[in-house]
């Protein structure tokens, strides 16, 4: 009866062809930007450059994010200025057992937590190595010095020209996968992918972001090193005033698409993906951390971590109240997981807020709701408890799954919620969950992504052959033992109200528990519906449609096209919009689900 349903289900997706964009861009309207590709280029464009200064000495610092492959941009650049002094900052930090030892108490133990790091830069530089440097810089009075790697700009408080090489973090894990890098500062390429990352997420990233933000207004190049052997450059003037462009429209993020163990088939057919790929798990459509931003100059488009633009323009993106609040920090996550024909979630608990401030030293929670993008008859969304059950005895259960194969009776401990298209839950830190096979979910979450503590995974087996982690010891602290079916249902399952209608449309409110900081709201319509983002950047999907278009009332921004599935920011900065049906769905009945940061009256 499953596997009638399923055929059912994607055939039903597969009659339309797919409109999905997966690698959406920002038209940059204003003139005089030029973009220069490949190493020649950007290499005569510098050789210009320091002509012009007509100095018998020219500095030029290449800072790099971690990732960046240094042996590429250095023989890139360096092969065609031939510097007479050439420091890589590679040679300069503290040995690998040095840094070793420096971050363990934000790296830890744990197999996948750590403790988000206070550190700097120049903590993992090597001072006595680096006074040789500066001093050899300072003593050079003829030629071109070239500094280069992660840190270069602290070797140098004014270089005649500084160049900024950068690449997205999607990127970054691909080629730690590949074990092609390891981590800032240490020779680990091979190490696993887990511990890699770990140190990437709380070490690393934000090492090198403090970095990124102290320097950014002053580069004089940004360099997107996101595509091996295919640099691409602009002046740093160009770039900023695009990032400023950007926040006065709607846009979307580059999505990236993962495969699991739970993986399923629904998003290989609505995002037009790999039909012979075994599955796709996660589709990351929102996380400004990870996702890419392409700014389209016209004769090039240049690939930038979205994060960037937190960075450059958090007023403007955010809005005040929300950067009060997270200051630059995007605080919405939206992503699709996908067990269309595929598995269960691993069960799971987020943490509440003191829990993950006091371990993990992050401000706020992973609090999180499943809208049902799409589900057959008998699918099914964990969530709570039962009634009657001792919480010891559920603990001891879950430990005997993972320590000695038992499997662990979830029908005698967690609640199931039937679930159909169009149904939100929601599921505040400290409430035991997951999503059952055959259903997709709109994942609409707090930022911080990687705080799931799994309880149990169903007996199986990661991609790489390894159980994938367990966390029942952090999990058995986390979790609120009191969220049973009568409470789970009058709190979090379809809190639908109806808020507001017009001609052609009607709003209603779907979710927002007194818990949590995010708003969620529906609109239904078949006409213009009129939108504000003025009070806070906004984070929407079209979840039922084929497509609308989302206009300025004043022509302060170029229409924007958004499709089934696709989603979209809106900066605060752009105030008043309109979303309407369009094309095939002109005069049918639509749907966005749209998110915010409810600011007034929160309890934080």
């Amino acid at each position: 009866m499953v596997a009638c349903h399923d055929f059912v289900i994607l055939f039903a997706v597969t009659t339309l062809q797919s409109n999905f964009r997966k690698f959406p861009s920002i038209r940059i309207r204003t003139a005089g930007h030029r973009l220069l590709n490949g190493w020649g280029a950007i290499g005569l464009e510098l050789q210009k450059r320091i002509t012009g200064f007509g100095e018998a000495t020219t500095v030029i610092v290449v800072e790099c994010y971690p990732g960046v492959t240094i042996p590429e941009v250095k023989n890139g650049l360096a092969g065609t200025l031939q510097p007479d002094l050439l420091i890589s900052t590679n040679e300069l930090f503290l040995t690998t057992d040095e840094i070793s030892d420096l971050t363990w108490p934000d790296a830890t133990n744990d197999r996948i937590f750590g403790h988000m790091t206070q550190l700097s830069m120049s903590d993992f530089m090597d001072p006595v190595l680096v006074e040789r440097a500066t001093t050899s810089i300072s003593a050079f009075t003829n030629g071109i010095v070239f500094i280069i790697g992660p840190g270069a700009s602290l070797l140098v408080a004014e270089p005649d020209i500084l160049i900024y090489a950068d690449m997205s973090r999607y990127e970054i894990q691909q080629r730690m996968r590949r074990n092609e890098l390891g981590n800032l500062g240490m020779l680990n390429p091979d190490a696993c992918f887990e511990e890699k990352y770990k140190r990437g997420y709380f070490i690393d990233w934000r090492v090198a972001d403090r970095q990124k933000k102290r320097i950014m207004a002053s580069w004089d190049y940004f360099l997107d090193t996101t595509a091996s052997g295919k640099p691409k450059m602009v002046s740093g003037s160009s770039f900023r005033e695009a990032l400023c462009q950007a926040v006065q429209q709607p846009f979307s993020v580059v999505p990236f698409f993962d495969p699991g163990p739970w993986g399923g088939q629904w998003m290989k057919r609505v995002c037009d993906l790999d039909q012979d790929a075994p599955n796709y798990a996660w589709c990351f459509n929102c996380v400004p951390e990870e996702n890419s931003l392409l700014l389209d100059f016209g004769d090039g488009i240049i690939e930038t971590p979205a994060i960037n633009l937190v960075f450059f323009q958090p007023l403007q993106l955010l809005g005040k109240d929300v950067r009060a609040r997270f200051g630059d920090e995007f605080p919405i996550r939206f992503d699709f997981l996908d067990t269309m024909d595929g598995g269960n979630l691993s069960l799971q608990v987020h943490p509440l807020t003191d829990y993950i401030r006091d371990n993990f030293g992050v401000p706020y929670t992973q609090d999180e709701s499943y809208y049902i993008m799409d589900a057959i008859p008998g699918s099914v969304v964990y969530l709570g408890l039962k009634e009657g059950i001792d919480r010891g005895e559920m603990i001891s259960a879950l430990t005997r799954a993972q320590d000695e194969g038992i499997p662990f009776d979830d029908e005698k401990f967690i609640l199931q919620w039937p679930v159909k298209k169009h149904d939100h839950l929601l599921i505040p830190g400290g409430t035991v969950h997951c999503s059952g096979r055959n259903t997709v979910v709109l994942e609409i979450s707090a930022t911080p992504y990687i705080f799931t503590f799994k309880l149990w995974d169903w007996g199986r087996l990661g991609l790489d052959g390894r159980p994938r982690p367990i966390n029942i010891g952090h999990g058995q602290q986390v979790i609120q033992w009191d969220r049973k079916k009568e409470w789970v249902g009058n709190n979090l399952v379809n809190r639908f109200s109806h808020l507001a209608e017009g001609p052609g449309w009607r709003e209603e409110k779907t979710g927002l528990h007194e818990l949590e900081f995010i708003e969620t709201r529906r609109h239904w319509f078949n006409g213009k519906v009129f939108h504000n983002s003025t009070d806070g950047v906004q984070v929407l999907t079209l979840v039922e449609g084929r497509e609308a278009i989302v206009e300025s009332p004043s022509d302060s921004f170029d229409p924007f096209l958004v499709h089934y599935a696709e989603t979209f920011i809106v900066p605060a900065a752009v105030g008043e919009y309109t979303i309407r049906p369009t094309g095939e769905s002109e005069g049918r009945e639509c749907a966005t689900i749209k998110a915010y940061v409810r600011t007034k009256s929160c309890r934080f």
